[in-house]
Protein backbone atom coordinates (compact mmCIF):
# COMPACT_ATOMS: atom_id res chain seq x y z
CA UNK A 1 0.00 0.00 0.00
CA UNK A 2 1.55 3.34 -1.12
CA UNK A 3 1.23 6.70 0.67
CA UNK A 4 -1.58 7.97 -1.59
CA UNK A 5 -3.77 4.91 -0.96
CA UNK A 6 -3.11 5.14 2.76
CA UNK A 7 -4.18 8.83 2.86
CA UNK A 8 -7.32 8.05 0.86
CA UNK A 9 -8.20 5.18 3.21
CA UNK A 10 -7.69 7.43 6.27
CA UNK A 11 -9.84 10.22 4.81
CA UNK A 12 -12.73 7.83 4.05
CA UNK A 13 -12.45 6.31 7.49
CA UNK A 14 -12.59 9.73 9.22
CA UNK A 15 -15.71 10.74 7.23
CA UNK A 16 -17.50 7.52 8.16
CA UNK A 17 -16.49 7.92 11.78
CA UNK A 18 -17.84 11.47 11.91
CA UNK A 19 -21.16 10.39 10.36
CA UNK A 20 -21.51 7.56 12.84
CA UNK A 21 -20.88 9.87 15.80
CA UNK A 22 -23.39 12.43 14.56
CA UNK A 23 -26.02 9.76 14.02
CA UNK A 24 -25.40 8.44 17.55
CA UNK A 25 -25.97 11.89 19.11
CA UNK A 26 -29.25 12.41 17.22
CA UNK A 27 -30.69 8.98 18.01
CA UNK A 28 -29.74 8.77 21.72
CA UNK A 29 -32.63 10.87 23.21
CA UNK A 30 -35.27 9.28 20.96
CA UNK A 31 -34.15 5.77 21.78
CA UNK A 32 -34.07 6.40 25.52
CA UNK A 33 -37.70 7.71 25.52
CA UNK A 34 -39.17 5.17 23.14
CA UNK A 35 -37.65 1.92 24.38
CA UNK A 36 -36.57 0.95 27.91
CA UNK A 37 -33.03 -0.21 28.45
CA UNK A 38 -32.43 -3.91 28.89
CA UNK A 39 -29.96 -5.40 31.38
CA UNK A 40 -27.96 -7.25 28.71
CA UNK A 41 -28.05 -6.86 24.94
CA UNK A 42 -26.22 -8.95 22.33
CA UNK A 43 -23.62 -7.07 20.36
CA UNK A 44 -24.93 -5.69 17.08
CA UNK A 45 -23.31 -5.40 13.71
CA UNK A 46 -22.86 -1.69 14.17
CA UNK A 47 -20.71 -2.22 17.25
CA UNK A 48 -18.75 -4.90 15.41
CA UNK A 49 -18.08 -2.43 12.64
CA UNK A 50 -16.98 0.22 15.15
CA UNK A 51 -14.66 -2.38 16.68
CA UNK A 52 -13.08 -3.01 13.27
CA UNK A 53 -12.75 0.76 12.82
CA UNK A 54 -10.95 0.99 16.15
CA UNK A 55 -8.67 -1.81 15.02
CA UNK A 56 -8.00 0.01 11.77
CA UNK A 57 -7.29 3.21 13.70
CA UNK A 58 -4.76 1.44 15.89
CA UNK A 59 -3.03 -0.18 12.90
CA UNK A 60 -2.88 2.96 10.80
CA UNK A 61 -1.99 5.61 13.36
CA UNK A 62 0.68 3.49 15.03
CA UNK A 63 1.74 3.14 18.61
CA UNK A 64 2.25 6.89 19.10
CA UNK A 65 -1.48 7.65 19.41
CA UNK A 66 -3.34 6.28 22.47
CA UNK A 67 -5.95 3.58 21.75
CA UNK A 68 -9.67 4.35 21.72
CA UNK A 69 -11.33 3.99 25.15
CA UNK A 70 -13.41 0.88 25.73
CA UNK A 71 -17.15 1.42 25.37
CA UNK A 72 -19.23 1.39 28.56
CA UNK A 73 -22.22 -0.83 29.10
CA UNK A 74 -24.67 1.98 28.32
CA UNK A 75 -22.88 2.78 25.08
CA UNK A 76 -23.00 -0.90 24.05
CA UNK A 77 -26.75 -0.94 24.72
CA UNK A 78 -27.23 2.24 22.68
CA UNK A 79 -25.24 0.77 19.82
CA UNK A 80 -27.37 -2.37 19.89
CA UNK A 81 -30.56 -0.25 19.82
CA UNK A 82 -29.32 1.85 16.93
CA UNK A 83 -28.36 -1.27 14.97
CA UNK A 84 -32.07 -2.04 14.56
CA UNK A 85 -32.77 1.19 12.68
CA UNK A 86 -32.21 1.64 8.90
CA UNK A 87 -29.61 4.41 9.32
CA UNK A 88 -27.62 2.19 11.68
CA UNK A 89 -27.72 -0.66 9.17
CA UNK A 90 -26.46 1.71 6.52
CA UNK A 91 -23.63 2.74 8.85
CA UNK A 92 -22.92 -0.92 9.53
CA UNK A 93 -22.86 -1.58 5.80
CA UNK A 94 -20.36 1.22 5.36
CA UNK A 95 -18.32 -0.23 8.22
CA UNK A 96 -18.32 -3.64 6.54
CA UNK A 97 -17.04 -2.08 3.35
CA UNK A 98 -14.26 -0.43 5.32
CA UNK A 99 -13.42 -3.73 6.95
CA UNK A 100 -13.22 -5.47 3.57
CA UNK A 101 -10.98 -2.72 2.29
CA UNK A 102 -8.83 -2.99 5.42
CA UNK A 103 -8.44 -6.74 4.96
CA UNK A 104 -7.48 -6.34 1.30
CA UNK A 105 -4.95 -3.67 2.16
CA UNK A 106 -3.46 -5.69 4.99
CA UNK A 107 -3.04 -8.67 2.70
CA UNK A 108 -0.93 -6.49 0.41
CA UNK A 109 1.30 -5.26 3.22
CA UNK A 110 4.47 -7.25 3.86
CA UNK A 111 5.80 -5.40 6.88
CA UNK A 112 3.25 -6.59 9.46
CA UNK A 113 5.13 -8.67 12.11
CA UNK A 114 3.19 -11.94 11.82
CA UNK A 115 4.60 -14.90 13.83
CA UNK A 116 4.71 -17.45 11.04
CA UNK A 117 6.51 -15.11 8.64
CA UNK A 118 9.31 -13.64 10.70
CA UNK A 119 10.14 -16.65 12.94
CA UNK A 120 12.85 -18.92 11.48
CA UNK A 121 11.71 -22.44 10.63
CA UNK A 122 14.38 -24.13 12.74
CA UNK A 123 13.37 -22.11 15.79
CA UNK A 124 9.72 -23.00 15.24
CA UNK A 125 10.65 -26.72 15.12
CA UNK A 126 12.51 -26.36 18.41
CA UNK A 127 9.41 -24.81 19.99
CA UNK A 128 6.99 -27.37 18.58
CA UNK A 129 9.07 -30.32 19.77
CA UNK A 130 7.70 -29.85 23.31
CA UNK A 131 4.12 -30.48 22.14
CA UNK A 132 2.39 -33.83 22.24
CA UNK A 133 0.36 -35.37 19.44
CA UNK A 134 -2.89 -33.65 20.45
CA UNK A 135 -1.30 -30.20 20.61
CA UNK A 136 0.39 -30.73 17.25
CA UNK A 137 -2.99 -31.60 15.75
CA UNK A 138 -4.50 -28.40 17.12
CA UNK A 139 -1.61 -26.29 15.87
CA UNK A 140 -1.98 -27.77 12.38
CA UNK A 141 -5.46 -26.17 12.20
CA UNK A 142 -4.24 -22.61 12.84
CA UNK A 143 -2.83 -21.75 9.42
CA UNK A 144 -1.09 -23.27 6.44
CA UNK A 145 2.31 -22.28 7.76
CA UNK A 146 1.62 -23.81 11.17
CA UNK A 147 0.31 -26.94 9.44
CA UNK A 148 3.62 -27.36 7.63
CA UNK A 149 5.54 -26.93 10.88
CA UNK A 150 3.26 -29.23 12.91
CA UNK A 151 3.57 -32.05 10.35
CA UNK A 152 7.34 -31.91 10.09
CA UNK A 153 8.96 -35.36 9.95
CA UNK A 154 11.36 -34.58 12.80
CA UNK A 155 8.52 -33.91 15.23
CA UNK A 156 6.64 -37.12 14.49
CA UNK A 157 9.82 -39.17 14.44
CA UNK A 158 10.58 -37.95 17.96
CA UNK A 159 7.05 -38.78 19.07
CA UNK A 160 7.46 -42.32 17.77
CA UNK A 161 10.70 -42.71 19.68
CA UNK A 162 9.27 -41.21 22.87
CA UNK A 163 6.33 -43.63 22.90
CA UNK A 164 8.54 -46.64 22.16
CA UNK A 165 7.56 -47.25 18.54
CA UNK A 166 10.28 -48.50 16.16
CA UNK A 167 13.21 -47.75 18.49
CA UNK A 168 15.79 -49.15 16.05
CA UNK A 169 14.68 -47.03 13.07
CA UNK A 170 16.26 -43.87 11.73
CA UNK A 171 14.43 -40.84 10.38
CA UNK A 172 15.32 -41.73 6.79
CA UNK A 173 13.61 -45.14 6.92
CA UNK A 174 10.12 -43.75 6.25
CA UNK A 175 8.81 -40.81 4.25
CA UNK A 176 5.76 -39.98 6.41
CA UNK A 177 6.34 -40.43 10.12
CA UNK A 178 2.95 -39.07 11.04
CA UNK A 179 1.31 -41.93 9.15
CA UNK A 180 3.73 -44.42 10.73
CA UNK A 181 2.84 -43.04 14.15
CA UNK A 182 -0.87 -43.50 13.46
CA UNK A 183 -0.28 -47.07 12.29
CA UNK A 184 1.73 -47.86 15.41
CA UNK A 185 -1.02 -46.46 17.61
CA UNK A 186 -3.63 -48.56 15.81
CA UNK A 187 -1.46 -51.65 16.15
CA UNK A 188 -0.95 -50.99 19.85
CA UNK A 189 -4.70 -50.70 20.32
CA UNK A 190 -5.22 -53.97 18.43
CA UNK A 191 -2.65 -55.77 20.58
CA UNK A 192 -4.22 -54.53 23.78
CA UNK A 193 -7.64 -55.68 22.59
CA UNK A 194 -6.26 -59.12 21.71
CA UNK A 195 -4.63 -59.42 25.12
CA UNK A 196 -7.85 -58.55 26.89
CA UNK A 197 -10.03 -60.86 24.80
CA UNK A 198 -7.52 -63.73 24.73
CA UNK A 199 -7.44 -63.56 20.98
CA UNK A 200 -4.42 -65.06 19.26
CA UNK A 201 -2.50 -68.26 18.62
CA UNK A 202 -0.62 -70.55 20.98
CA UNK A 203 1.79 -73.40 20.40
CA UNK A 204 3.25 -76.04 22.68
CA UNK A 205 6.96 -76.23 21.98
CA UNK A 206 8.11 -79.71 21.03
CA UNK A 207 9.52 -81.71 23.92
CA UNK A 208 12.33 -84.22 24.15
CA UNK A 209 10.55 -87.61 24.30
CA UNK A 210 12.85 -89.39 26.75
CA UNK A 211 13.58 -86.50 29.12
CA UNK A 212 12.03 -84.23 31.73
CA UNK A 213 12.19 -80.46 31.57
CA UNK A 214 14.66 -78.98 34.08
CA UNK A 215 14.93 -75.23 33.40
CA UNK A 216 13.66 -72.67 30.87
CA UNK A 217 14.67 -69.12 30.01
CA UNK A 218 13.77 -66.71 27.20
CA UNK A 219 14.83 -63.39 25.72
CA UNK A 220 12.96 -61.40 23.08
CA UNK A 221 11.01 -64.42 21.83
CA UNK A 222 13.98 -66.85 21.78
CA UNK A 223 13.51 -69.76 24.21
CA UNK A 224 16.13 -72.12 25.66
CA UNK A 225 15.36 -75.28 27.63
CA UNK A 226 17.46 -77.89 29.43
CA UNK A 227 16.44 -81.51 30.10
CA UNK A 228 17.38 -84.44 32.30
CA UNK A 229 18.92 -86.11 29.27
CA UNK A 230 21.53 -83.35 29.09
CA UNK A 231 20.00 -81.91 25.92
CA UNK A 232 19.71 -78.16 25.40
CA UNK A 233 17.26 -76.86 22.78
CA UNK A 234 16.60 -73.39 21.40
CA UNK A 235 13.42 -72.11 19.70
CA UNK A 236 12.87 -68.84 17.87
CA UNK A 237 9.16 -68.12 18.35
CA UNK A 238 9.36 -64.89 16.32
CA UNK A 239 9.43 -66.83 13.04
CA UNK A 240 6.86 -69.48 13.99
CA UNK A 241 9.31 -72.17 12.98
CA UNK A 242 9.48 -74.62 15.85
CA UNK A 243 12.06 -77.04 14.46
CA UNK A 244 14.37 -76.38 17.39
CA UNK A 245 18.04 -77.24 17.02
CA UNK A 246 19.98 -79.07 19.71
CA UNK A 247 23.06 -77.36 21.12
CA UNK A 248 25.95 -79.81 21.22
CA UNK A 249 27.46 -80.28 24.68
CA UNK A 250 30.61 -82.17 23.46
CA UNK A 251 30.29 -85.02 25.95
CA UNK A 252 31.80 -88.40 25.20
CA UNK A 253 29.72 -90.37 22.72
CA UNK A 254 30.61 -93.77 24.21
CA UNK A 255 28.16 -93.18 27.06
CA UNK A 256 24.87 -92.29 25.30
CA UNK A 257 22.04 -91.24 27.56
CA UNK A 258 24.27 -90.85 30.60
CA UNK A 259 24.95 -87.14 30.38
CA UNK A 260 24.35 -85.18 33.58
CA UNK A 261 21.19 -83.19 34.14
CA UNK A 262 21.01 -79.58 33.02
CA UNK A 263 20.73 -77.45 36.15
CA UNK A 264 20.31 -73.94 34.69
CA UNK A 265 19.97 -72.32 31.27
CA UNK A 266 20.19 -68.65 30.29
CA UNK A 267 20.01 -66.80 26.97
CA UNK A 268 20.35 -63.26 25.60
CA UNK A 269 20.50 -61.81 22.11
CA UNK A 270 23.80 -63.50 21.19
CA UNK A 271 24.74 -66.11 23.82
CA UNK A 272 23.27 -69.27 25.29
CA UNK A 273 24.60 -70.72 28.55
CA UNK A 274 23.90 -74.04 30.27
CA UNK A 275 25.14 -75.34 33.65
CA UNK A 276 25.21 -79.07 34.38
CA UNK A 277 24.94 -81.11 37.56
CA UNK A 278 28.60 -82.14 37.41
CA UNK A 279 29.84 -78.53 37.56
CA UNK A 280 30.49 -77.96 33.85
CA UNK A 281 29.43 -74.80 32.07
CA UNK A 282 28.94 -74.48 28.30
CA UNK A 283 28.67 -71.19 26.42
CA UNK A 284 27.36 -71.04 22.84
CA UNK A 285 27.40 -68.17 20.38
CA UNK A 286 24.03 -68.25 18.63
CA UNK A 287 25.48 -66.53 15.57
CA UNK A 288 28.24 -69.06 14.85
CA UNK A 289 26.77 -72.52 15.35
CA UNK A 290 25.66 -75.24 17.74
CA UNK A 291 29.09 -76.04 19.24
CA UNK A 292 30.28 -74.35 22.46
CA UNK A 293 32.73 -71.49 22.13
CA UNK A 294 33.86 -71.85 25.75
CA UNK A 295 33.74 -74.53 28.40
CA UNK A 296 34.36 -73.92 32.10
CA UNK A 297 34.54 -76.41 34.95
CA UNK A 298 33.81 -76.01 38.67
CA UNK A 299 34.92 -78.44 41.34
CA UNK A 300 31.39 -78.72 42.75
CA UNK A 301 27.81 -78.40 41.58
CA UNK A 302 26.79 -75.04 40.18
CA UNK A 303 24.19 -73.52 42.53
CA UNK A 304 23.31 -70.32 40.63
CA UNK A 305 23.79 -68.94 37.12
CA UNK A 306 23.34 -65.44 35.70
CA UNK A 307 23.78 -63.96 32.22
CA UNK A 308 23.82 -60.27 31.38
CA UNK A 309 21.05 -59.20 29.02
CA UNK A 310 23.17 -56.45 27.47
CA UNK A 311 26.65 -57.90 26.99
CA UNK A 312 28.70 -61.12 27.17
CA UNK A 313 29.08 -61.49 30.95
CA UNK A 314 28.38 -64.77 32.75
CA UNK A 315 28.36 -65.28 36.52
CA UNK A 316 28.31 -68.65 38.28
CA UNK A 317 28.22 -69.70 41.93
CA UNK A 318 29.66 -73.02 43.08
CA UNK A 319 30.35 -73.94 46.72
CA UNK A 320 31.66 -70.71 48.32
CA UNK A 321 33.00 -69.16 45.13
CA UNK A 322 31.40 -66.73 42.65
CA UNK A 323 33.10 -66.39 39.26
CA UNK A 324 32.49 -63.81 36.54
CA UNK A 325 33.45 -64.73 32.97
CA UNK A 326 33.65 -62.48 29.93
CA UNK A 327 35.71 -62.31 26.69
CA UNK A 328 38.68 -59.99 26.38
CA UNK A 329 39.34 -57.60 23.54
CA UNK A 330 40.63 -60.44 21.36
CA UNK A 331 37.53 -62.59 21.94
CA UNK A 332 39.08 -65.14 24.32
CA UNK A 333 37.02 -65.95 27.40
CA UNK A 334 38.65 -65.39 30.76
CA UNK A 335 37.84 -64.91 34.45
CA UNK A 336 36.98 -61.24 34.93
CA UNK A 337 36.52 -61.49 38.71
CA UNK A 338 36.38 -64.14 41.44
CA UNK A 339 34.88 -63.77 44.92
CA UNK A 340 34.68 -65.87 48.05
CA UNK A 341 31.53 -65.79 50.18
CA UNK A 342 30.72 -67.23 53.60
CA UNK A 343 27.65 -69.32 52.70
CA UNK A 344 26.20 -71.17 49.74
CA UNK A 345 24.70 -68.84 47.16
CA UNK A 346 20.93 -69.04 46.62
CA UNK A 347 20.29 -66.27 44.06
CA UNK A 348 22.59 -64.48 41.65
CA UNK A 349 21.87 -61.56 39.29
CA UNK A 350 24.05 -59.34 37.08
CA UNK A 351 23.40 -55.61 37.29
CA UNK A 352 22.65 -54.13 33.83
CA UNK A 353 24.37 -51.12 32.28
CA UNK A 354 27.53 -51.11 34.42
CA UNK A 355 30.01 -50.40 31.65
CA UNK A 356 33.41 -52.01 31.45
CA UNK A 357 33.50 -53.63 34.90
CA UNK A 358 30.68 -56.09 35.64
CA UNK A 359 28.66 -55.90 38.87
CA UNK A 360 26.57 -58.69 40.40
CA UNK A 361 24.35 -59.16 43.45
CA UNK A 362 24.31 -62.51 45.24
CA UNK A 363 22.32 -63.78 48.22
CA UNK A 364 23.59 -66.50 50.54
CA UNK A 365 21.21 -67.32 53.38
CA UNK A 366 20.73 -64.10 55.35
CA UNK A 367 23.60 -62.31 53.55
CA UNK A 368 23.35 -60.10 50.47
CA UNK A 369 26.63 -59.37 48.64
CA UNK A 370 27.50 -56.63 46.17
CA UNK A 371 30.16 -58.02 43.85
CA UNK A 372 32.11 -55.51 41.79
CA UNK A 373 34.95 -56.45 39.50
CA UNK A 374 38.32 -55.04 40.58
CA UNK A 375 37.03 -55.04 44.19
CA UNK A 376 36.34 -57.54 46.95
CA UNK A 377 32.92 -58.82 47.95
CA UNK A 378 31.01 -56.26 50.01
CA UNK A 379 28.09 -57.02 52.33
CA UNK A 380 25.06 -55.06 51.20
CA UNK A 381 22.62 -56.43 53.81
CA UNK A 382 22.82 -58.78 56.75
CA UNK A 383 20.35 -59.55 59.56
CA UNK A 384 21.03 -62.73 61.47
CA UNK A 385 18.28 -65.32 61.15
CA UNK A 386 16.36 -63.55 58.35
CA UNK A 387 17.06 -65.43 55.09
CA UNK A 388 16.50 -63.92 51.64
CA UNK A 389 13.70 -65.60 49.66
CA UNK A 390 13.85 -63.83 46.24
CA UNK A 391 15.97 -61.32 44.32
CA UNK A 392 15.82 -58.97 41.36
CA UNK A 393 17.99 -56.03 40.26
CA UNK A 394 17.76 -52.99 38.01
CA UNK A 395 20.44 -50.58 36.82
CA UNK A 396 20.77 -48.83 40.19
CA UNK A 397 18.61 -50.77 42.68
CA UNK A 398 18.26 -54.23 44.16
CA UNK A 399 15.05 -55.67 45.63
CA UNK A 400 14.89 -58.86 47.69
CA UNK A 401 12.41 -60.53 50.00
CA UNK A 402 13.35 -61.15 53.64
CA UNK A 403 11.77 -63.76 55.88
CA UNK A 404 11.27 -62.59 59.45
CA UNK A 405 12.12 -65.10 62.19
CA UNK A 406 12.89 -64.93 65.90
CA UNK A 407 11.19 -63.66 69.01
CA UNK A 408 10.32 -60.27 67.52
CA UNK A 409 8.22 -60.99 64.44
CA UNK A 410 8.00 -57.95 62.15
CA UNK A 411 6.40 -59.63 59.16
CA UNK A 412 8.00 -60.61 55.88
CA UNK A 413 9.12 -57.63 53.82
CA UNK A 414 10.78 -56.62 50.56
CA UNK A 415 13.83 -54.40 50.97
CA UNK A 416 14.92 -52.04 48.19
CA UNK A 417 18.58 -50.98 48.24
CA UNK A 418 20.46 -48.35 46.30
CA UNK A 419 23.48 -49.95 44.63
CA UNK A 420 25.33 -46.64 44.40
CA UNK A 421 24.79 -45.49 47.98
CA UNK A 422 24.66 -49.09 49.34
CA UNK A 423 21.84 -48.27 51.73
CA UNK A 424 18.22 -49.27 52.20
CA UNK A 425 15.71 -47.04 50.43
CA UNK A 426 12.38 -48.72 51.24
CA UNK A 427 10.86 -51.47 53.32
CA UNK A 428 7.73 -52.65 51.56
CA UNK A 429 4.96 -55.01 52.58
CA UNK A 430 4.16 -56.76 55.82
CA UNK A 431 2.99 -60.22 54.78
CA UNK A 432 2.55 -63.45 56.72
CA UNK A 433 3.84 -65.61 53.88
CA UNK A 434 7.25 -65.67 52.25
CA UNK A 435 7.86 -63.51 49.19
CA UNK A 436 8.66 -66.01 46.45
CA UNK A 437 9.22 -63.72 43.45
CA UNK A 438 9.78 -60.04 42.75
CA UNK A 439 10.08 -58.19 39.43
CA UNK A 440 11.86 -54.84 39.57
CA UNK A 441 13.63 -54.69 36.20
CA UNK A 442 10.53 -54.92 33.97
CA UNK A 443 8.12 -52.89 36.14
CA UNK A 444 7.03 -49.32 35.30
CA UNK A 445 8.81 -46.42 37.04
CA UNK A 446 8.13 -46.09 40.78
CA UNK A 447 6.29 -49.45 40.80
CA UNK A 448 7.27 -53.03 41.56
CA UNK A 449 5.30 -56.29 41.54
CA UNK A 450 5.83 -59.25 43.85
CA UNK A 451 4.35 -62.69 44.55
CA UNK A 452 3.89 -64.36 47.91
CA UNK A 453 3.13 -67.76 49.38
CA UNK A 454 -0.03 -66.24 50.88
CA UNK A 455 -1.56 -66.50 47.36
CA UNK A 456 -1.45 -62.77 46.68
CA UNK A 457 0.14 -60.60 43.99
CA UNK A 458 1.08 -57.12 45.21
CA UNK A 459 1.99 -53.87 43.47
CA UNK A 460 4.30 -51.69 45.57
CA UNK A 461 4.56 -47.92 45.11
CA UNK A 462 8.00 -46.47 45.89
CA UNK A 463 6.61 -42.94 46.19
CA UNK A 464 4.47 -43.78 49.21
CA UNK A 465 6.19 -47.00 50.42
CA UNK A 466 2.78 -48.64 50.46
CA UNK A 467 0.96 -51.41 48.63
CA UNK A 468 -0.94 -49.89 45.71
CA UNK A 469 -2.88 -53.07 44.87
CA UNK A 470 -3.24 -56.59 46.26
CA UNK A 471 -4.78 -59.42 44.23
CA UNK A 472 -5.79 -62.86 45.44
CA UNK A 473 -4.28 -64.87 42.60
CA UNK A 474 -3.14 -68.46 43.23
CA UNK A 475 -4.24 -71.02 45.78
CA UNK A 476 -0.84 -72.66 46.32
CA UNK A 477 1.25 -69.51 46.15
CA UNK A 478 2.72 -67.32 43.43
CA UNK A 479 5.82 -68.64 41.66
CA UNK A 480 6.41 -66.08 38.85
CA UNK A 481 5.12 -62.58 38.08
CA UNK A 482 5.68 -59.71 35.63
CA UNK A 483 3.88 -56.42 34.90
CA UNK A 484 3.86 -53.55 32.43
CA UNK A 485 1.93 -50.27 32.25
CA UNK A 486 -1.53 -51.85 32.38
CA UNK A 487 -1.44 -55.63 32.98
CA UNK A 488 0.02 -58.30 35.24
CA UNK A 489 0.83 -61.88 34.25
CA UNK A 490 1.27 -64.24 37.19
CA UNK A 491 2.03 -67.95 37.54
CA UNK A 492 1.27 -70.20 40.47
CA UNK A 493 2.49 -73.38 42.09
CA UNK A 494 -0.73 -75.09 40.99
CA UNK A 495 0.14 -74.49 37.31
CA UNK A 496 -2.25 -71.63 36.64
CA UNK A 497 -1.25 -68.63 34.46
CA UNK A 498 -3.45 -65.58 35.03
CA UNK A 499 -3.61 -62.26 33.17
CA UNK A 500 -4.90 -59.22 35.06
CA UNK A 501 -5.85 -55.67 34.15
CA UNK A 502 -4.66 -54.07 37.37
CA UNK A 503 -6.10 -50.65 36.54
CA UNK A 504 -9.57 -52.21 36.60
CA UNK A 505 -8.66 -54.72 39.35
CA UNK A 506 -10.00 -57.47 37.09
CA UNK A 507 -8.82 -60.88 35.90
CA UNK A 508 -8.95 -61.08 32.11
CA UNK A 509 -8.32 -64.79 31.51
CA UNK A 510 -6.38 -67.80 32.75
CA UNK A 511 -4.99 -71.10 31.49
CA UNK A 512 -4.00 -74.17 33.49
CA UNK A 513 -1.29 -76.82 33.16
CA UNK A 514 -0.23 -79.60 35.48
CA UNK A 515 3.13 -78.40 36.81
CA UNK A 516 4.21 -75.21 38.64
CA UNK A 517 4.94 -72.14 36.54
CA UNK A 518 8.70 -71.55 36.84
CA UNK A 519 9.20 -69.08 34.03
CA UNK A 520 7.07 -66.45 32.28
CA UNK A 521 8.09 -63.58 30.09
CA UNK A 522 6.00 -61.31 27.87
CA UNK A 523 6.26 -58.26 25.67
CA UNK A 524 3.65 -56.27 23.77
CA UNK A 525 2.73 -59.10 21.37
CA UNK A 526 3.86 -62.44 22.86
CA UNK A 527 3.95 -64.50 26.04
CA UNK A 528 6.24 -67.40 26.99
CA UNK A 529 5.30 -69.70 29.90
CA UNK A 530 7.04 -72.81 31.21
CA UNK A 531 5.65 -75.42 33.62
CA UNK A 532 8.56 -77.31 35.18
CA UNK A 533 7.89 -80.45 37.27
CA UNK A 534 8.90 -80.77 40.90
CA UNK A 535 10.37 -84.25 40.42
CA UNK A 536 12.74 -85.49 37.76
CA UNK A 537 11.98 -89.02 36.64
CA UNK A 538 14.92 -91.39 37.11
CA UNK A 539 16.18 -92.68 33.79
CA UNK A 540 16.64 -96.36 33.03
CA UNK A 541 19.10 -96.96 30.19
CA UNK A 542 18.10 -100.63 29.81
CA UNK A 543 14.58 -99.73 28.65
CA UNK A 544 13.25 -97.62 25.82
CA UNK A 545 11.88 -95.04 28.21
CA UNK A 546 9.56 -92.25 27.12
CA UNK A 547 8.43 -89.73 29.70
CA UNK A 548 4.68 -89.34 30.01
CA UNK A 549 3.30 -85.84 29.49
CA UNK A 550 2.29 -85.56 33.14
CA UNK A 551 5.98 -85.89 34.09
CA UNK A 552 7.95 -84.04 31.43
CA UNK A 553 6.75 -80.39 31.71
CA UNK A 554 5.40 -77.94 29.12
CA UNK A 555 6.48 -74.76 27.31
CA UNK A 556 3.82 -72.58 25.65
CA UNK A 557 4.31 -69.67 23.24
CA UNK A 558 1.40 -67.24 22.80
CA UNK A 559 1.21 -64.79 19.91
CA UNK A 560 -1.30 -61.90 20.02
CA UNK A 561 -0.19 -59.97 16.91
CA UNK A 562 -1.98 -61.59 14.00
CA UNK A 563 -0.08 -59.56 11.42
CA UNK A 564 3.21 -61.01 12.67
CA UNK A 565 2.32 -64.51 11.49
CA UNK A 566 4.38 -65.45 8.44
CA UNK A 567 2.13 -66.37 5.52
CA UNK A 568 4.68 -68.77 4.07
CA UNK A 569 4.98 -70.85 7.27
CA UNK A 570 2.39 -73.28 8.51
CA UNK A 571 0.76 -72.27 11.76
CA UNK A 572 1.05 -74.66 14.71
CA UNK A 573 -2.68 -75.36 14.75
CA UNK A 574 -2.49 -76.40 11.09
CA UNK A 575 0.25 -78.92 11.87
CA UNK A 576 -1.95 -80.52 14.51
CA UNK A 577 -3.79 -83.76 13.75
CA UNK A 578 -6.60 -83.02 16.18
CA UNK A 579 -9.45 -80.56 16.27
CA UNK A 580 -8.88 -77.33 18.25
CA UNK A 581 -9.86 -77.63 21.87
CA UNK A 582 -11.65 -74.89 23.69
CA UNK A 583 -9.82 -72.80 26.24
CA UNK A 584 -10.50 -73.10 29.93
CA UNK A 585 -14.00 -71.73 30.46
CA UNK A 586 -13.88 -69.16 27.66
CA UNK A 587 -15.71 -68.88 24.36
CA UNK A 588 -12.65 -67.51 22.57
CA UNK A 589 -10.35 -70.52 22.32
CA UNK A 590 -6.62 -70.94 22.00
CA UNK A 591 -5.70 -73.98 19.91
CA UNK A 592 -3.11 -76.47 21.15
CA UNK A 593 -1.37 -78.91 18.80
CA UNK A 594 -2.05 -82.57 19.34
CA UNK A 595 0.28 -84.39 21.71
CA UNK A 596 1.50 -87.42 19.79
CA UNK A 597 3.19 -89.27 22.66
Amino acid sequence: MDDHSLDEFRRRWQEELAQAQALRKRRRPETAERRPRRPEVALGRGEQASGYLALAQGLLEGAGRPPAPRATRAERQDAASRSRSPPAREAAGGGEQLVDQLIRDLNEMDDVPFFDIQLPYELAINIFQYLDRKDLGRCAQVSKTWKVIAEDEVLWYRLCRQEGHLPESSISDYSCWKLIFQECRAKEHMLRTNWKNRKGAVSELEHVPDAVLCDVHSHDGVVIAGYTSGDVRVWDTRTWDYTAPFLDSEYEEDEPGMQPYVSFVRINSSLAVAAYEDGFLNIWDLRTGKYPIHRFEHDARIQALALSQEDATVATASAFDVVMLRPNDEGYWQIAAEFEVQKLVDYLEIVPDTGRYPVAVATAGDLVYLLKAEDSARTLHYVYGQPVTCLDVSANQAAFGVKSLGWVYEGNKILVYSLEAERCLSKLGNALGDFTCVNLRDSPPNLMVSGNMDRRVRIHDFRTDKIALSLSAHQLGVSAVQMDDWKIVSGGEEGLVSVWDYRMNQKLWEVHSRHPVRHLSFNSHSLITANVPYERVVRNTDLDFTAHRRHRGLIHAYEFAVDRLALQSTLPVCRSSADPTAGHGYALALAFPQDRS
